[in-house]
């Protein structure tokens, strides 16, 4: 009997069998976005800011593993800026966007348990342009998609309709900087949405001399009929009053970059109301959902100076075919300064 045949042939079989199963299971996913935006203070140039990228990969489904793989490519002109050096600068052009492998187990008719591992992104706010306040840094608003990415380790565990997951993240290679972060997604029979989250950077305290910093977040919806929804987020991020030695040579500020040192307490929150296109006469055949959007922060000012505590974003929607047009006007860093954006996003898959 020629066993290298038997074999050969059975690793053949296997392959093919593999492929097969790729195949069947595997998705092709991608999009091309444009994107530029201006702000009404900003007279000398024609937009503030803008780009032209892709986002390309594929997906891949079974009963008991699912995967992504997404690669963020900017044209020649376009891309994020990196340092390099002191005078000058270049561009990133392909960046490993997303990348996560997510293993599931079934534990009976209503638990399921999963590991998910690799480089992903958490928003869900659902704001057009506020939100996820346990990730956001308060210096910074998001437009429509806000890229809060996390290197983790995350066990979630779904029970009915209710998902709990607990991750653990790092911002190194060494695993010397991170954060625990637990959030519980709970979704109702009826058309009622709550989500909760928090977030403590327990792991920089290992390596470092740091101020540790909770976050907590409740996100709440509630549709009451098609397309009119409210929906809203409430922080509330402290540091622990601890003095920091500054002169130790250990010493991280990145947890407290946003905030008015140990002791400090903010508690943003925004409110926002999507809107049937109806009630709004000339423009319901011209747009898919319109939303209205008011945000408060606290002392806003210590984390971005000069800024006011209240800003709004209102916020128009079409969908065409595969196409997505998202248009918006929003405040800027003083409630009176108007800032416009357009997006345009076209989605294969």
């Amino acid at each position: 009997m020629d066993f290298k045949k038997i074999a050969a042939a059975v690793l053949a079989l296997g392959i093919s069998a593999f492929a097969a199963d790729a195949t069947d299971n595997m998705s092709f996913k991608g999009n091309v976005q444009t994107q530029v935006t201006k702000s009404m203070q900003d007279e000398n140039t024609n937009f503030s800011s803008g780009w032209i990228r892709a986002n390309i990969g594929g997906q891949y489904k079974s009963e008991n593993l699912e995967g992504l793989i997404m690669l963020r490519i900017f044209a020649p002109e376009f891309g994020n800026k990196l340092s390099d050096g002191a005078k000058t600068s270049s561009y990133d052009k392909i960046l490993a966007d997303l990348y996560w492998a997510n293993y599931k187990w079934d534990l009976g008719a209503n638990d399921k348990l999963n590991l998910k591992i690799g480089h992903w992104k958490t928003d869900w706010s659902q704001s057009t342009h506020f939100g996820t306040y346990i990730d956001a840094p308060l210096t910074k608003r998001g437009l429509w998609m806000r890229d809060y990415s996390h290197n983790a380790l995350e066990l979630g565990w779904k029970h009915g309709l209710n998902q709990l997951n607990v991750m653990l993240a790092t911002k190194d290679n060494k695993a010397n900087t991170g954060y625990l972060r637990v959030e519980d997604d709970m979704k109702f029979t009826f058309p009622l949405e709550v989500k909760v989250g928090y977030r403590v950077n327990f792991i920089d305290a290992i390596q470092y001399t740091i101020s540790i910093t909770h976050r907590m977040a409740a996100y709440a919806s509630y549709t009451f009929m098609p397309n009119l929804r409210l929906y809203g987020e409430l922080g509330v991020l402290y540091t622990e009053n601890e003095e920091l030695s500054l002169s130790a040579p250990n010493t991280r500020l990145q947890e407290l970059s946003y905030m008015d040192g140990p002791g400090n307490l903010m508690m943003p929150f925004y409110v926002g109301l999507e809107l049937p296109v109806s009630i709004v006469p000339g423009i319901n055949n011209a747009l898919s959902a319109f939303f209205i959007e008011v945000e408060y922060v606290n002392d806003r000012e210590v984390a971005q100076v000069g800024a006011d505590d209240l800003a709004w974003t209102i916020a128009m929607v079409r969908n065409i075919g595969k196409s997505k047009l998202q248009f918006s006007i929003y405040s800027e860093n003083q409630a009176s300064d108007v800032g416009l954006a357009f997006r345009l996003t076209t989605t294969f898959k």
